[in-house]
């Protein structure tokens, strides 16, 4: 497995558990900067990795690269889709913008100021896609409840908002506790970071409000993966990478390892909208009823994210 900087822990942990379940040897590299890719896909080459995963949008070129100058070896990347990919490369990514819709929708219930917000590390497609189904969440809302609530950091019309500053954004807790004030200061108080570990600047930020902002988490359960912050995380987006990468490696291991697109969804519980937890008693039962109903529609077709 070669990972990039911003790649959470899910996707190893399919890793770990394809070694406890499966019985594979495990090798593993962790890239720090954008010249490390290429570099450590070869190292796993090196290594004679029967597959290898790679993690994160940034590793497209060098995964695609390995991919066709060694076709007998079998690889897979988290969070890139290749418009036509090697026979040897398998592209596992996650429809987030379905549970960040079920998020945008549950922010606009729990405001208080009637604004929101949200704001990314990179303005990458993995990372929008969160923005962009959050923001169509809150427009669902106030065409349902005749409601006005603000999204700020996030323009659907325009396709831009509010990202993280510094050389590794997704690594800079400060600037994302800035990004995160400024919004506050704008009156959100249901806060959306979509930053990998920057989006802690964020936590920070809430935290620091006194019960006055609260945030949501992305990837993980933010409840389990940042306890000290659960009292203020409503709920969170995830994406069940560890288990599209064990089942990718278990699909190499059985021969029926195929280049064919992996798109985690709802319907499919490769996304979710994660448990309110703490915020459980703060979520009204007829909003919980209407999230069931979107997330069904959002299955059934009948909503379609943008």
């Amino acid at each position: 497995m070669a990972a990039g900087a911003a790649a959470g822990q899910t996707s190893y942990n399919g890793l770990k558990q394809a070694v406890e379940q499966l019985g594979v040897t495990e090798k593993k590299v962790q890239s720090t900067t954008d010249s490390d890719y290429a570099p450590n896909v070869k190292a796993m080459v090196d290594a004679k990795c029967d597959i290898i995963v790679t993690v994160g949008f940034k590793l497209g070129d060098a995964t695609a690269a390995a991919a066709k100058a060694n076709p007998k070896i079998k690889f897979a990347i988290v969070d890139f889709a290749y418009d036509t990919p090697e026979a040897n490369v398998k592209g596992l990514v996650f429809n987030t913008g379905e549970p960040s819709f079920m998020a945008g929708y549950a922010a606009a219930s729990l405001s208080k100021t009637g604004k929101v917000g949200t704001w990314g590390g990179m303005k990458i497609p993995t990372v929008t896609a969160f923005m962009d189904g959050f923001a169509q969440g809150v427009e669902y809302y106030n065409k349902q409840k005749s409601k006005s609530v603000q999204v700020l950091g996030w323009d659907r019309t325009k396709k831009d908002g509010q990202f993280n500053s510094g050389s590794n954004p997704f690594d800079n807790v400060a600037g994302g506790k800035q990004v995160t004030q400024n919004l506050m200061a704008q009156g959100a108080d249901v806060i959306l970071p979509v930053a990998g570990p920057a989006g802690e600047g964020a936590l920070q930020a809430a935290q620091a409000s006194g019960g006055k902002v609260s945030a949501m988490w992305v990837d993980t359960d933010g409840y389990v993966s940042q306890p000290n912050y659960k009292s203020i995380i409503a709920t969170s987006v995830g994406k069940a990478m560890d288990v599209a990468v064990f089942d990718t490696i278990k699909a190499a291991k059985e021969g029926t390892f195929d280049n064919k697109l992996f798109v985690g969804t709802l319907a499919n519980k490769g996304v979710y909208l994660a448990p309110f937890h703490d915020f459980d008693s703060k979520v009204s039962a007829e909003t919980k009823a209407e999230l069931e109903k979107i997330q069904a529609d959002i299955i059934a077709g009948t909503i379609k994210i943008g």
